[in-house]
């Protein structure tokens, strides 16, 4: 699990509500058609902009890699294929059959390989595989960021429609309060839900995105080498690219042991 993005959203709404509860009770901060308001018209406008599928399939995207730490780190992959690559100089392409991963995008490119098919399809294939990947990550990034760009917009709606309603009954005392609630709860619940929640998601979205089309990009340029009989060491120095210079030298050692 990735801990600190939890830990990060647990932590900045604990630290809204602790300052509410200041001089307050919750209750003071909890009006039901404001809420209608932002929530309703947050959700009414992302289906507006959005396909219903779209949206579902990135709040599902979103619980599976935003809180969940399963990117593999460059130097375990470059690893991996220096190990792909000494085997199918050994033992030939099929060598690679009995080979187990957890990446599944590694394990694609291998059962590719085995299956005799040529190079140019193979780099095809995946380089198809990772466009479609990266197209579903920048679908999920802009609805919630979709929603981020809303949810504001939508709390000054109803900080509007709470701002008429008062001055409406401004002869009537008792109603000047709810209406006024309604005129600033609506803003903070639309910024509340934008900076704690869609856009912080948006943001680490991308970058999940980010990694995983940097590792998908190092194990095509793997398999190509790789079928190509290109030698293990250079494999692993062409690929020193896409790590640290400490680490670098980590691989480097490695191969003079």
């Amino acid at each position: 699990m990735d801990i600190l993005t939890l830990v990060g959203l647990i932590a900045g709404i604990a630290i809204v509500t602790v300052a509410m509860l200041a001089d307050a009770t919750l209750a003071t901060f909890f009006n039901i058609p404001g809420l209608m308001i932002v929530l309703g018209g947050t959700i009414a406008v992302t289906l507006v902009k959005f396909r219903l599928s779209s949206v579902s399939g990135s709040f599902r995207l979103a619980l599976s890699t935003v809180f969940r730490e399963k990117t593999d780190r460059p130097l375990a992959l470059i690893r991996n294929v220096a190990e792909l690559a000494r085997v199918v100089r050994k033992e030939g392409i099929l060598g690679l059959e009995a080979h187990e991963t957890d990446n599944d995008f590694l394990r694609k490119s291998i059962t590719l390989c085995v299956d005799g098919h040529p190079p140019e399809f193979i780099e095809e294939a995946l380089l198809e595989d990772m466009h479609q990947r990266m197209e579903r990550y920048d679908v999920a990034e802009r609805i919630f960021r979709g929603i981020g760009e809303s949810a504001p917009a939508i709390g000054m709606l109803g900080t509007l429609v709470g701002l008429v309603q008062m001055l409406n009954t401004l002869d009537d005392p008792s109603s000047i309060g709810p209406a006024m609630a309604i005129a600033l709860l609506t803003t903070l619940y639309g910024a509340f839900i934008a900076q704690l929640i869609a856009l912080p998601l948006a943001d680490k979205i991308q970058l999940k995105a980010e990694d995983e089309q940097r590792n998908m990009t190092l194990i095509i340029t793997s398999i190509q080498n790789i079928m190509k009989g290109q030698n293990p060491r250079v494999i692993t120095e062409l690929l020193s690219a896409y790590v640290t210079p400490e680490q670098h030298q980590a691989l480097t050692q490695e191969r003079e042991a």
